[in-house]
């Protein structure tokens, strides 16, 4: 989350120079430059935006996390990827690193989470909608069974999916 959060201060920065610019540049009546750094200001404000809206589903995802893991395989049509970074499964999401899968967020349209599975080493998580599904296999680390129950009880309860619990 800290990358997001530095990324968001670097677009407020940048919004809040090029602003500055602008003004100093409406006292010198250049119409010209003023034009291209309001377009620029503009741009950066939607960044930042962005940006904004990112940190607060990172944010989401985080206060409400059920567990962290070590490592995680995201398979989308087409494409594997494999990542080690800060890996976060909460009942609004997941975070792999500095990217956000979001499921539960925008009503009966959004993405949702269809599946949860877990074995001896792994969680395999399915979500998304109708146009796009992906599987997620996360590496939990978790050597008690108690444990494993209370991580599937959480989701059942923050996302209303029933985990399939095998080989414990």
């Amino acid at each position: 989350m800290k990358p997001i959060r530095e990324k968001r201060n670097l677009y407020a920065l940048l919004f809040l120079v090029s602003i500055c610019m602008v003004v100093w540049l409406a006292t010198t009546f250049m119409s010209e430059a003023i034009l291209a750094l309001g377009a620029i200001s503009l741009i950066f404000l939607l960044l930042l935006v962005r940006q904004n809206r990112l940190l607060y589903d990172a944010m989401l995802i985080w206060d409400n996390r059920i567990l962290e893991v070590a490592s995680v395989i995201i398979s989308k049509p087409r494409r594997i990827k494999r990542n080690t970074e800060g890996i976060v499964v909460s009942a609004f999401g997941l975070i792999v690193g500095t990217e956000i899968y979001r499921w539960g967020l925008d009503g009966i349209q959004g993405a949702r989470l269809h599946a949860v599975q877990i074995d001896r080493e792994r969680i395999y998580l399915t979500f998304g909608d109708e146009a796009q599904t992906m599987r997620v296999e996360l590496l939990h680390g978790i050597t008690k069974k108690e444990k494993v129950l209370e991580a599937a009880q959480k989701l059942h309860h923050e996302t209303g999916v029933t985990a399939d619990i095998a080989g414990w």
